[in-house]
């Protein structure tokens, strides 16, 4: 029986595999999209939150099929309740507003929609999708495709490809298979909880609040969730801590400035996982492959978002494969290393910079100072001015 060709194989149906996989089919390819999943979005991980800027610019446009709630800006609080306001309805008044003419910042998206919805659009552009399969190996072969072992409905097959592209997230077993180092250090491992509730009232903002006292190593958060619905939650790292993650969000919920605002709160769902606060990681090609999004660690090492920069490295990553199977250049490790070029040019140089930043303010041994570092990074990145703009995806202009 002959064996399956295709010019990208993507595993992993996240944002980044979705997107990678979707542009590279606009891009003439003949793609390959597999995820061991059954349920596109879960477990919820993340809080879901994403700009219109990097949806958009994306090529996704914002739909009431995953969107929760609109967003106008932020709120960030330092460890006593001071706060820092970004609402970006005062700032520029006439673009951002929920009226006529006017448009959200960005969006609280259902994860399980927005999840089936990218890989809606990537069938549409002639992706063809593979659930319930998980991928075993690879092998690089003489002829310049590569040999995917996969298992599809407990049937063991075989695909070759010219790329295999992994998006299968943290510490991605894709990347391992070709001795890429994608393991990640407990330091730089957030332990993450959030509850979804009810009985909290919202005001079009993420709010963040800062401080060791909540969230030792990261922050906690409450995020408007759509339908009167909210997120409560907190990132903590281990190592920094005797506590779990669900001490420190009960403890936040109880005793921080906001316990009032919280005395009422019903919770209906709770959330949690592994969210990398990482450098990127220092390669990511090989032979016939590359790696996208969480597997990549495209993922913002202070605040832990994912979903815009993902939605980025899926485009560039599109383009790429594109580009280069088109033009018939052998796949080898040297060869790809563009990608990753091209990503950091884009972002990654950034994303670099603002690693440097957070590992300055989490080996300060005095906590005050720490707090205080934290308090004044986190107010700056989200502000009009940011430099860090295009990792946050947050600003449209």
């Amino acid at each position: 029986m002959a064996i399956p060709k295709y010019d990208v194989v993507v595993i992993g149906s996240g944002p980044a595999g979705a997107t990678t996989a979707r542009v590279a089919a606009e891009q003439g390819l003949h793609v390959l999209l597999c995820d061991k999943r059954q349920e596109l979005g879960a477990p919820i991980q993340c809080s879901g939150a994403v700009s219109r800027h990097g949806l958009e610019s994306a090529g996704v446009e914002p739909s009431s099929e995953f969107v929760l709630e609109a967003i106008y800006g932020f709120g960030v609080y330092n460890t006593a309740g001071e706060s820092m306001i970004l609402d970006y309805r005062q700032f520029k008044p006439d673009e951002y507003g929920a009226g006529e003419g006017q448009k959200p910042l960005g969006f609280v998206v259902d994860r399980r929609r927005f999840d089936r919805y990218l890989m809606t659009m990537a069938e549409r552009a002639g992706v063809e999708v593979m659930l319930k399969t998980e991928a075993l190996g690879y092998q690089p072969l003489a002829d310049g495709n590569c040999e995917v072992q996969l298992r599809h409905f407990n049937e063991e097959i075989r695909v070759q490809a010219r790329v295999l592209v992994g998006a299968d997230g943290l510490q991605s077993q894709v990347g391992k298979w070709a001795g890429l180092r994608t393991h990640i250090k407990l330091t730089e491992l957030a332990s993450c909880l959030q509850f979804v509730v009810d009985k909290v009232e919202t005001s079009g903002l993420l709010e963040i609040v800062t401080g060791h006292q909540w969230a030792p190593g990261g922050y906690a958060w409450v995020f408007p969730k759509g339908h009167g619905y909210a997120e409560i939650g907190l990132g903590v790292i281990r190592t920094m801590t005797a506590k779990n993650a669900r001490q420190h969000l009960d403890h936040f919920i109880k005793q921080s400035f906001f316990k009032e605002r919280f005395s009422d709160c019903r919770i209906l769902e709770i959330q949690g996982g592994g969210v990398p606060l990482a450098a990127p990681l220092k390669t990511q090609y090989a032979d016939n492959l590359i790696l996208v999004g969480d597997a990549a660690r495209h993922v913002n090492p202070i605040t832990g978002g994912g979903i815009h920069t993902a939605l980025s490295s899926g485009v560039i990553a599109g383009n790429f494969l594109g580009e280069i199977v088109r033009s018939g250049i052998n796949p080898t490790k040297k060869n790809l290393k563009k990608y990753q070029d091209l990503w950091l040019e884009d972002m990654g140089n950034k994303m670099w910079q603002l690693y440097g930043v957070k590992k300055q303010i989490f080996t300060t041994k005095d906590i005050i100072q720490r707090d205080e570092m934290l308090y004044r990074t986190m107010s700056g990145y989200f502000s009009p001015y940011s430099e860090y703009k295009n990792i946050i995806g947050i600003l449209g202009y």
